[in-house]
């Protein structure tokens, strides 16, 4: 069976594929479709297999159609990727299908193909590296966030301010409405859980007590049809607590883990953040290094690649329905970022012999094994089992085409 193929359209990534198929292989394709549907179609007063054909075709017409044309598209499809040595990178979409009896069928198949991708400029390129200093500031605001972590909540009688946790009933009143009544709402003061003309009048009252008037929205409020509108809000204060902060001592020490003084809690801090920031730095090195190979090796990036990675985050976010335009519009620029960078490393890593082996593998994981201080051999298990193996590869083969980009290029470290 043979068909009339011509490309319409070769840009970029795109095909499209104009495809005619004769009045004769019509007909063969809907001849097998009949036989099958006659062989097995129980009609009354006939035996299983023994109806006329011209009653199948009556009584299974669209469905005798539907099966022919959808023969016709695989076979198509077939020839297609033959005879233009094609490499689609998802399933083809079919246009313009035009059936008429009596006469040849025509459709048209889009598809987008895997992209020729050359990266050539690996070299030349300059990047910082952030400072790892950690300052004594820096140690103070992490005890700081240890002590909040551990805070106990009072209740207060006073007007609340800036950290404390209440409970509120809130209401805004739309112009030429009236006030409709109030919702209940726990919120933190000074987190931005609510606009800052509200939390303003929330500080105005005691608990128990009730306050009124006008606040305007913000500029930048995510409902634009809200923004900059001033409303009559009405907050009733229902309830205040303050948290208590530990003192910073040796018996809170003790109480975070292994520490018989608050000097080895803050030793221990100082390292932990050492090692943040360390990672932090590599982390900015390797994305301002990949930022450069990406824009010194433009490709194009097929579209069903950006829609694969955009569904997976809209499945591990959990998108609703209503919601997943909005997101794919916002996503889509770091979700074509993130193909850029998958496609530039996996072409590096082929071109390189950078993919990981198995032995490097293997050495990853006896390095974790010793870091987490358990059997190399059990966390390999564990690994295999939760089917993260491949997903370590993967990290293995970015690490080495990271350390092979940084050898090549140029990088400063910020004082």
């Amino acid at each position: 069976m043979s068909f009339e193929i011509a490309v319409k359209k070769a840009e970029g990534v795109e095909r499209l594929l104009g495809v005619t198929v004769s009045v004769e292989t019509v007909k063969a394709a809907e001849d097998k479709a009949v036989k099958r549907y006659a062989s097995a179609a129980r009609m009354p007063g006939f035996r299983p297999g023994k109806a006329p054909i011209h009653l199948i075709k009556k009584a299974y017409a669209s469905q005798i159609r539907e099966e022919a044309m959808e023969s016709l598209v695989q076979d198509a499809w077939k020839q297609a990727l033959d005879q233009e040595k094609l490499e689609p990178i998802a399933q083809p979409h079919v246009h313009d299908l035009k059936f008429m009896d009596g006469e040849p069928v025509t459709f048209d198949i889009h598809l987008e193909v895997r992209p020729e991708i050359v990266i050539e400029t690996t070299s030349g390129f300059t990047v910082s590296r952030p400072s790892e200093m950690v300052t004594d500031e820096m140690v103070q605001e992490q005890l700081e966030t240890l002590r909040e972590q551990r805070a106990a909540l009072s209740p207060v009688e006073d007007k609340p301010q800036p950290g404390d946790q209440v409970k509120v009933q809130i209401a805004s009143q739309e112009e030429g409405a009236e006030m409709p009544d109030q919702r209940e709402y726990p919120l933190e003061l000074g987190k931005g859980q609510a606009i800052a003309g509200i939390e303003e009048l929330i500080m105005e009252a005691k608990p128990g007590e009730t306050v009124e008037r006008p606040v305007r929205w913000p500029d930048d409020f995510p409902d634009e049809a809200q923004r900059g509108k001033a409303k009559l809000t009405r907050v009733t204060l229902l309830e205040v607590k303050r948290k208590m902060l530990p003192a910073l001592d040796d018996a809170f020490a003790r109480e975070l883990g292994d520490f018989d003084t608050v000097e080895k809690l803050t030793e221990a801090v100082r390292t932990d953040m050492g090692e943040h920031v360390r990672r932090e730095a590599e982390s900015a090195v390797k994305e301002q290094l990949l930022d450069q190979v990406i824009a010194a090796n433009p490709f194009q990036v097929p579209n069903a690649w950006v829609q694969q990675v955009m569904g997976a985050y809209m499945q591990m976010y959990k998108v609703p329905d209503g919601m997943q335009d909005r997101f794919a519009g916002e996503f889509r620029p770091m979700a074509e970022r993130q193909v850029r960078r998958d496609v530039v490393i996996d072409t590096i890593a082929e071109k390189e012999g950078l993919v990981a082996s198995t032995a490097d593998v293997d050495d990853k994981v006896a390095k974790m094994a010793t870091e987490q201080g358990v059997e190399t051999g059990q966390l390999y298990v564990q690994l295999e089992k939760g089917g993260r193996l491949k997903e370590l590869e993967r990290t293995v083969t970015d690490e080495k085409v990271f350390n092979w980009l940084i050898a090549r290029n140029t990088v400063n470290q910020v004082a």
